[in-house]
């Protein structure tokens, strides 16, 4: 018993925990997950084609099942599951994964749909003819075997590689703790870059960077930028953004369509189809009317097709938002260095494929020589025995035994066993006189090419000589054209010089439609008049915002949130007076449950002006606008809102103006813009007016001394009233009456700063707009509760009013 007891070892659970778990984790990173930088490959890729190879299934021989292959692969080198190696070999097969193909499959080996494969007992496969580059000169002992998974074969380490599988095939794979993903590449580029490297080993990144330009997926598609490719090259890590090819195209019925003929690598086209459906049957995509993949064997055609009032490149660019039409592939260039895993940079992977390749060139040059000596060695004795011929003959015919006539050959002309060995085997033929003239031929170009080879493995240059030449060789039979094409803008490519700088009114709705129209759709009426029907719109929708800019401008939409987001006044679509518009959700990403609360025209974002805020709780917050000089697709806040408040106007300023605010009710408040100092971007504010019980702040405006305010309220009354009235307050006081509001003439709904010079459009819940001039429009106090400036209906109400430059039209009659 004591004995046995001694046998007991007491070992810390939470350390053998620890060492067990590293055991497995450097296992899976080195024999399973991560490539070699020499060969690009995982034991499992190495193994199928080294099997393939060993079933004699080369290109030039008809093809086997799917099914021999896997079950030779299981039995001799990998005994971890069919379904792994399977779809492993699918993936060497299919030409939307790998940018060569390893496998030559025939038969069903899944689609860029996502389609699986069929089984492995119907599909039939032989090795590519680029493989054989993986395993050329694997007889001429280049690399190391080691035993298989049970010591009963040898199987290679690592592949000779005439080409440099881990850049020009890629490799993804996730192991323990790390990962890696390396894009395909282009044969030629990579190749070229190689060549350059051996002419100058001191190259830098940039130079290897002018020849190879950056991946090239099997699928094509375009790369938007060179940054992420040079972080990428220069760190091992990077994200390069991908986009589809597109193209639009007009259809015979005069409507516009989007056509997708690319794909960004590893897109899955059937889910894509399915999320641009959903994203419509959302409504969070508006104007496709028809989407149908029309994908054959002649190529891809996915097509979008739009509505007649769609703008298709702001279409596209929604779509490039919301979908994997653009998407990102994250570089993480991680491979077994010498057993272990390494993040590498682009010159870095070269370097180890080329020190590689030295090693394969050395000893397949030490086999060739050792190869030639011995053949040498043989045609020395045959030499001897044929200039000795008769006391050769004489010999062997007096000896009673091979071992006798071996030994006394090598006594009496001094030859070696194997010489004396080959002169016995020789057949009488070899006496002839041109048989003897062969083997001196032979003799003489041997020592040639033994010469030749002891040449090269005394020379480093001379190796990369051969490194060199049949790197060539490989590129001239299988280098193609580029695929990818590489974006060196990564932005957005606008000639802006194409687009006539016009004054133009942009129009929104209360429900999101959006549209920019010409001045020129709209003539100038008296006070009173119905107005002309400015939209087509819904019952349930009404004109929001209307304003005039240059076509060129920004646009800073800012939202009921306190979001704002940026696009150019020409993206907007241009449309017809009748037509609805487009909807703002397919021009900039806001959410289902924001909508735009202010419009402001920027030309440049400089350091000397400011965005005064407004909220309907009488906050106010005063901003400088170069802070929204850089604002993300996605938007930025650009005001912290408290709990139920929201943003009712935003004014740009120099920060030295005075500002006016008025309420629903008719109260009213003047104080200098100095009250409120600069703020953040993201700061709340301070208060802006007090407000009395259900009150809000309905308009916020600039105060332009010697001008007027104009008021309109929801029944069309309206007046002018002189800014002289209204004087100067404190910041947060509870301001003057602007207005009496009484139940027949309805509450403010607007108030603008106004001038003679201009006009005034009014626009009501039901999308009918009036232009009329400011002069027609009565002066009266503060308390007056104004004239009728338009007649609307009993189910309708005035909307919104905006301001816009005067024109100079004869006045229409009331109808």
């Amino acid at each position: 018993m004591p004995e046995e007891t001694n046998r007991v070892n007491e070992i810390n659970i939470s350390q053998e925990m620890r060492n067990s778990f590293l055991d497995y984790a450097m296992s899976v990173i080195v024999s399973r997950a991560l490539p070699d930088v020499r060969d690009g490959l995982k034991p499992v890729h190495r193994r199928i084609i080294y099997t393939m190879n060993e079933l004699g299934m080369t290109p030039d021989k008809g093809y086997r099942k799917s099914a021999n292959v896997v079950g030779n692969v299981l039995a001799s080198y990998h005994p971890h599951g069919d379904v792994a190696v399977y779809d492993t070999m699918v993936r060497m097969a299919q030409d939307f994964s790998y940018r060569y193909l390893l496998v030559d499959g025939h038969g069903n080996f899944g689609s860029v749909d996502g389609d699986s494969p069929a089984a492995m007992r119907y599909t039939e496969a032989r090795m590519a003819s680029i493989t054989m580059e993986l395993l050329r000169d694997i007889q001429k002992e280049t690399v190391d075997f080691g035993p298989n998974y049970d010591g009963r074969l040898e199987e290679p380490l690592v592949l000779p590689s005439r080409f440099p599988n881990l850049l020009v095939n890629g490799a993804a794979g996730i192991a323990v703790g790390m990962a890696t993903n390396i894009p395909p590449h282009n044969l030629g580029e990579v190749i070229n870059g190689l060549l350059a490297m051996i002419e100058n080993p001191d190259i830098d990144i940039d130079g290897l960077m002018e020849y190879i330009k950056g991946p090239d997926f099997p699928t094509a598609g375009l790369i938007l930028g060179r940054e992420g490719i040079k972080k990428a090259y220069k760190t091992g890590r990077g994200s390069i953004r991908l986009q589809a090819k597109t193209r639009i195209e007009e259809a015979n019925n005069g409507k516009m369509r989007i056509v997708v003929e690319e794909l960004p690598y590893q897109v899955n086209k059937a889910k894509l189809v399915e999320k641009i459906a959903e994203l419509v049957r959302d409504k969070k995509l508006d104007g496709i009317t028809d989407l149908r993949d029309e994908s054959d064997r002649n190529g891809m055609r996915v097509v979008i097709e739009l509505r007649r009032d769609v703008n298709p490149k702001v279409l596209l660019n929604n779509l490039y938002k919301q979908t994997t039409l653009q998407t990102s592939f994250g570089v993480n260039m991680l491979a077994l260095v010498d057993g272990k895993p390494l993040v590498l940079n682009l010159k870095q992977v070269l370097y180890h494929y080329l020190e590689h390749q030295k090693v394969i060139i050395r000893r397949r040059t030490q086999y060739e020589l050792r190869k030639a000596e011995e053949r040498a060695h043989i045609l020395e004795g045959l030499r001897i025995a044929l200039d000795h011929i008769d006391e050769v003959i004489e010999l062997i015919r007096a000896s009673q035994t091979a071992q006798e006539a071996k030994d006394g050959l090598m006594e009496k002309f001094g030859l070696s066993e194997k010489q004396a060995q080959a002169i016995l085997d020789m057949r009488l033929q070899r006496l002839t006189g041109l048989e003897r003239e062969k083997i001196e031929n032979e003799y003489n170009e041997l020592l040639k090419t033994i010469a030749e080879l002891k040449a090269i493995l005394g020379s480093e240059e001379r190796i990369l000589g051969v490194v060199r030449d049949e790197l060539v060789e490989v590129k001239e039979k299988y280098a193609d054209d580029r695929k990818t094409r590489i974006s060196f803008n990564a932005g957005d490519i606008e000639d802006e010089d194409l687009i006539p700088e016009d004054e133009v009114a942009i129009l929104l709705t209360h429900r999101g439609y959006i549209k920019r129209m010409p001045l020129s759709g709209y003539r100038a009426q008296r006070r009173g008049g119905r107005g002309v029907s400015g939209m087509g719109i819904r019952e349930d929708d009404f004109a929001q915002h209307l304003f005039v800019t240059n076509s060129h401008n920004h646009l800073l939409f800012f939202t009921n949130k306190g979001k704002v987001y940026r696009m150019k006044a020409y993206e907007v679509p241009e449309l017809s007076r009748a037509a609805r518009g487009t909807p703002i959700i397919n021009l900039i990403q806001i959410d289902q449950d924001e909508y735009i609360e202010a419009i402001i025209p920027v030309k440049e974002f400089t350091a000397d002006n400011y965005l005064f805020f407004g909220t309907k709780h009488g906050v106010v917050k005063k901003t400088p606008l170069e802070e929204f000089g850089h604002i993300r697709r996605n938007g930025l806040f650009a005001i912290n809102l408290r709990e139920g408040d929201e943003l009712v106007g935003v004014r740009l300023t120099d920060g030295e103006q005075e500002i006016i605010l008025g309420t629903r009710n008719g109260m009213s408040i003047r104080f200098p813009e100095q009250d409120v100092r600069k703020m953040g971007r993201t700061a709340t504010g301070v208060k802006g007016i007090a407000l009395g019980q259900d009150d809000i702040v309905i308009g916020m405006e600039v105060v332009v001394p010697g001008l007027d305010v104009a008021l309109v309220t929801s029944k069309g009354y309206g007046k002018r009233t002189p800014l002289s009235e209204y004087r100067t307050q404190s910041r947060g006081g509870k301001g003057i009456k602007t207005q009496n509001v009484t139940k027949r003439k309805g509450k403010v709904v607007g108030l603008k700063v106004v001038s003679e010079e201009e006009d005034l459009m009014i626009i009501t819940t039901s999308g009918v707009i009036i232009r009329m001039n400011i002069s027609g429009i009565s002066t009266l106090s503060r308390y007056a509760q104004g004239v009728k400036l338009i007649s609307v209906k009993e189910d309708e109400e005035v909307a919104t009013l905006a301001r816009v430059a005067k024109e100079e039209t004869e006045e229409e009659e009331d109808d």
